[in-house]
């Protein structure tokens, strides 16, 4: 379906008012809130770490009750099992005194979904959500039932060295269109905090959008304009990740795995978006280089010399944004 320019105006414009009743709650953390948006207009999920007490389930309420989206929380620990996150079918007995299986369903199925400290849980645990992260479904006991749209998990986990937590599989990882990182507040940013958290007044949250102009502008997201010139930048970006990559670059020899096909569709997804919000109709050279760390941070491991070295995957990737030149090919 074509949208008129007015359409996508009107959409943009509503958005920059999601964003703005959002900080009238959420202290700083722009990129945060940037990336959780780009992810939720590009129909993907969002990876975001930091340490405890940073307002990660604070954000994700706050998108949820301005866009007026249905929420649920899970908190992941050891103990949680698949079932406690899909549901599960039990013996119920009906008005006729009969008995039958009914399915009662698990937090999972809610538009939009917080997996708090999605680290703490096993691997087996974990898994419970690839099926409904990628497929948009969940499967119990051999039925098939649909996710509601929108949907969108933000997964929120504490850093790998912490104790108590296990590796996210590289599979589940793949499925985050973007790793998003929380620093802690500046001074000014604590102070704010404490002003609107510790005062007598409730500061309330206008809902601004509505299930159906979300799926709209997911709609809208996918028809603005990337020209091939972009799209070959954002190819020669991505195959720079590549250990021993053709036209080999400096830091490629401390790159165990580089990106796959999903980092491209990420790059490409969250650059669309970021130029809906920003009202523009087609994708930028700098709409691009904007999402390429957190599109690509979570899907490039470096090698033992690497880290040897002290090198992470910020670092190499701001090493690439800064060799890898528009329309040259590496």
């Amino acid at each position: 379906m074509a949208y008129s320019p007015e359409q996508f105006k009107e959409i943009s414009e509503q958005l920059s008012l999601v964003k703005e009743e959002i900080g009238k709650f959420i202290v700083g953390q722009q990129e945060a809130i940037e990336f959780s948006l780009y992810s939720i207009l590009s129909d993907g999920h969002a990876l975001l770490e930091g340490l405890p007490g940073l307002g990660k389930t604070m954000l994700i309420r706050t998108i949820s009750e301005v866009l007026d989206l249905s929420f649920s929380r899970i908190q992941f620990t050891p103990d949680l099992m698949p079932a406690d996150i899909t549901g599960t079918s039990i013996l119920e007995r009906n008005e006729d005194g009969q008995q039958k299986f009914a399915f009662k369903e698990g937090p999972i199925f809610s538009q939009m979904v917080l997996a708090d400290e999605i680290n703490r849980a096993t691997p087996k645990t974990q898994s419970a959500l690839l099926e409904a992260m990628g497929e948009k479904t969940v499967t119990v006991l051999g039925e098939t039932r649909k996710m509601q749209k929108p949907f969108f998990v933000l997964a929120t986990q504490n850093p790998i060295e912490m104790e108590g937590t296990y590796p996210l599989p590289e599979a589940q990882m793949d499925r985050f269109l973007c790793k998003i990182l929380l620093p802690y507040p500046s001074k000014d940013e604590l102070k704010e905090i404490m002003l609107r958290t510790t005062g007598p007044y409730t500061i309330p949250i206008k809902k601004v959008m509505n299930t159906e102009k979300i799926i709209i502008a997911q709609e809208m997201t996918k028809e603005v304009v990337i020209a091939d010139e972009m799209v070959d930048y954002a190819v020669d970006l991505v195959s720079a990740t590549h250990h021993k990559s053709e036209g080999d670059n400096e830091w490629s020899q401390y790159v165990q795995y580089g990106s796959g096909p999903r980092g491209l569709q990420s790059i490409i997804r969250l650059a669309k978006a970021r130029a809906l919000m920003a009202g523009r109709f087609h994708v930028s050279i700098a709409d691009i280089k904007s999402v390429a760390k957190p599109a690509l941070r979570h899907r490039v491991l470096m090698n033992y010399e690497g880290e040897a070295e002290g090198i992470d995957v910020d670092q190499l990737i701001d090493k690439l944004l800064d060799e890898v030149k528009q329309g040259a090919s590496v």
